[in-house]
């Protein structure tokens, strides 16, 4: 199978595969005429590939879980380790937004939203940032 056969099959497009090909995340088999040479398993390393970033692990996460199911002697807590440490970043991430949206939802609540120069929201964003108590 070539790149775009593969392309269409993983659902990434050609230059992810060349990407995950020069990070050594594929292997696909050179042709005598230096063709990339696909086969059934790459394509299946792709889209196992492709759920993973859709799923938001990292690359390196993803080498490690592709490594962990080519292993069968694998533990899945190993596995487990991986995606509770992602799921853990995740939840950090949608606190912060949920504070993001907090705030920026007060503001405009505060914002009359007229012909008023007054602007709660350009006063907030104008003000000194805080500063954590470690910060000098």
């Amino acid at each position: 199978m070539n790149i775009g056969d593969v392309a269409t099959r993983a659902g990434l497009p050609p230059k992810t595969i060349r990407y995950y090909e020069d990070i050594g995340l594929v292997t696909p088999h050179r042709g005598a005429n230096g063709y990339r040479a696909f086969t059934e398993q790459d394509v299946h390393k792709l889209a196992f590939l492709a759920r993973a970033r859709t799923l938001g692990f990292t690359i390196e996460d993803c080498r490690a879980l592709l490594a962990l199911y080519e292993d069968e002697s694998r533990a899945s807590a190993e596995v487990k380790h991986i995606a509770e440490d992602h799921l853990a970043q995740i939840d950090e991430k949608l606190a912060q937004l949920q504070q993001m949206r907090d705030t920026l939802a007060h503001l405009v609540h505060a914002c009359h939203g007229d012909d008023r120069p007054d602007c709660p929201i350009l006063s907030d964003l104008a003000s000194e940032p805080c500063k954590a108590p470690s910060e000098p």
